[in-house]
C-alpha cells in the first residue's frame, strides 16, 4: 500500500538538542574537545561594568571558528546559515527557541578585540593541537592565498602629488579623464596622508600613461575589469579610502581587486596550521618570507619543538 505523510505541526513538544546531534558530529566532537572559558578573563578589561549584556566572547569566537570551517565571510550569511544547522546551534551553545546575536554584533565585537586577543586564541588551540600529538614540528610547508577586502574597487580615489593635483594631471594625464566621474565617493576617508600620496616615479607614471593610451579614451567599464575599456589602476596612484590598507592585487586572466595576502604555514604531520599572517597585497611572497620563518621559528620554540 501507497504511503502518503501528513506534515501537522505539534502545539507542544518535548525536544532536546543534544539528541538530534550524533556522537560522531564533528561540531559535538570540537565542543567536548575545544574549552574557551578562559576567553571571560582575558576579555573581561574590554567591557564595562554597566549597560546590556554583550555577546559572550565564547560565542563570538565559536562564531569566527564556524565561519572559518564553513567558508563564509559575510556576518549576515554566517548567522542565517547557523541559525539553520542543529549541530551547529549546539556548538554555539543555542537552544533552537533562542536567537543567535545580531550580525552587527559580530562586527563590533571583532573591532573591540585587539590583535593580541586573536593571537592568544590562536596559540591557545595550537597548544591544544601540540598535547594531542597532532604537530610534529618537522616539516612546515608555507603557501599564500589572496583574502578580498571589504572595499570596493569602485571607491578608489586618486593619490594626491606632492605639487597640486590640478597642475599634476595637466602636466602627466596618467589618469584617463573619466576617473573622477565613474569612481563613487566613499561615505568616509580612513586613510592617512602619506597614503593619499603618490608613491610612482616619472618613468612609473609615463609606463602607466602609455597604457592608458592603448585604451579607450571614453571608458566606461568597472574599474580592473577584463576588458578593453577598463581603466588601469595602480598601488602608486590610487588608494581605497574606506580601506587604505587593502593593495590593488591582480592574477593573469582575472581582474584586478583590492585584497590581502594571507601567508600561512601548515605542519605536514596532520596539517595543522602553525602560523598565520596578514600582508599588503602588493608585496612578494620571498620578500615576507624572512618574517614568516622568524615567527614560525619563535611559536614553535615557545610550544618546545625547536
Amino acid at each position: 500500500m501507497q504511503g502518503k505523510k501528513i506534515y501537522q505541526e505539534k502545539l507542544f513538544s518535548n525536544f532536546q538538542l543534544s539528541n538530534r546531534v550524533g556522537k560522531g558530529n564533528f561540531y559535538r566532537r570540537l565542543k567536548e574537545a575545544l574549552d574557551l572559558d578562559y576567553l571571560y578573563n582575558l576579555t573581561s578589561k574590554f567591557y564595562g561594568s554597566s549597560g546590556q549584556k554583550s555577546i559572550d566572547p565564547v560565542v563570538f569566537f565559536k562564531l569566527c571558528l564556524v565561519g572559518y570551517l564553513e567558508n563564509i565571510i559575510s556576518d549576515r550569511k554566517l548567522i542565517d546559515h547557523c541559525s539553520m544547522r542543529l549541530d551547529i546551534l549546539y556548538f554555539l551553545g543555542y537552544d533552537i527557541d533562542e536567537e543567535l546575536p545580531w550580525h552587527s554584533t559580530i562586527s563590533r565585537t571583532r573591532q573591540l578585540f585587539p590583535e593580541s586577543i586573536f593571537e592568544e586564541v590562536f596559540t591557545k588551540v595550537l597548544e591544544l593541537c601540540v598535547e594531542k600529538g597532532m604537530v610534529s614540528g618537522h616539516t612546515q610547508a608555507i603557501d599564500s592565498a589572496p583574502v578580498k577586502a571589504n572595499a570596493s574597487m569602485d571607491s578608489l580615489e586618486l593619490k594626491v602629488p606632492s605639487q597640486d593635483l590640478d597642475a599634476h594631471l595637466a602636466e602627466v594625464r596618467h589618469i584617463s579623464k573619466r576617473d573622477k566621474q565613474t569612481f563613487r565617493k566613499a561615505k568616509q576617508d580612513k586613510s592617512s596622508k602619506d597614503q593619499r600620496i603618490i608613491t610612482a616615479n616619472e618613468k612609473e607614471l609615463q609606463g602607466i600613461t602609455s597604457r592608458n593610451k592603448r585604451w579607450s579614451k571614453d571608458q566606461d567599464q568597472r574599474p580592473g575589469a577584463g576588458n578593453k575599456g577598463s581603466r588601469y589602476t595602480s598601488n602608486k596612484t590610487h588608494y581605497s579610502p574606506t580601506d587604505p590598507d587593502a593593495r590593488i592585487n591582480v592574477k593573469p586572466g582575472k581582474a584586478r581587486k583590492l585584497n590581502y595576502l594571507s601567508q600561512l604555514s601548515v605542519d605536514t604531520n596532520n596539517h595543522v596550521i602553525t602560523d598565520i599572517k596578514a600582508y599588503h597585497a602588493d608585496g612578494k611572497d620571498n620578500q615576507q618570507l624572512p618574517d614568516i620563518v622568524k615567527r614560525l621559528q619563535r611559536r614553535l620554540w615557545k610550544q618546545g619543538m625547536i
